[in-house]
């Protein structure tokens, strides 16, 4: 039983070990300083993205968008909500299609948005199409019922 969760700064990309008896809402990253929770999904790259899959502990929920795209832009502001109600007990980042076609294309994306829940460094779920937050976030609970309401 892990005593501490192993959490990946959407910033720099540091991974910070977070004693499951600390706040995670008030920790910092070890090596940039930021905030490890600020209940706004950060988009990141694909450096970052593939530190969050992989080294993690926490699920992550990766939103798969383009700026261009309508329903992501609708989206957004649903996922940033879900994100203040799922923080500290999953991830939620963001990556931009058009600028990391590469991930986009390694993960067979043929339309947008894309959700894809990612555990153990595998992938659990996906679902497309905007969706609100309640749905976002019961989308997410469904799937990991380990995941405080």
């Amino acid at each position: 039983m892990a005593l501490q969760d192993l959490v990946v700064c959407s910033e720099c990309g540091g991974v910070n070990r977070l004693p499951q008896a600390r706040n995670a809402l008030e920790a910092k990253c070890g090596r940039c300083g930021i905030k490890l929770f600020s209940g706004h999904p950060q988009d990141v790259n694909a450096e970052i993205f593939d530190r969050q899959i992989t080294r993690s502990s926490l699920p992550v929920v990766v939103d798969i968008w383009a700026p261009w795209c309508g329903p992501c832009k609708m989206m957004a502001p649903a996922y940033e909500a879900a994100a203040n109600q799922l923080e500290p007990h999953v991830r939620l980042i963001k990556l931009n299609s058009d600028k990391e076609q590469a991930v986009s294309a390694s993960f067979g994306i043929r339309g947008i948005p894309t959700m894809i829940l990612f555990h153990g460094g595998r992938e659990i779920a996906r679902t497309s199409g905007a969706m609100t937050a309640g749905q976002i976030v019961r989308w997410v609970r469904d799937r990991l019922p380990t995941v405080a309401a």
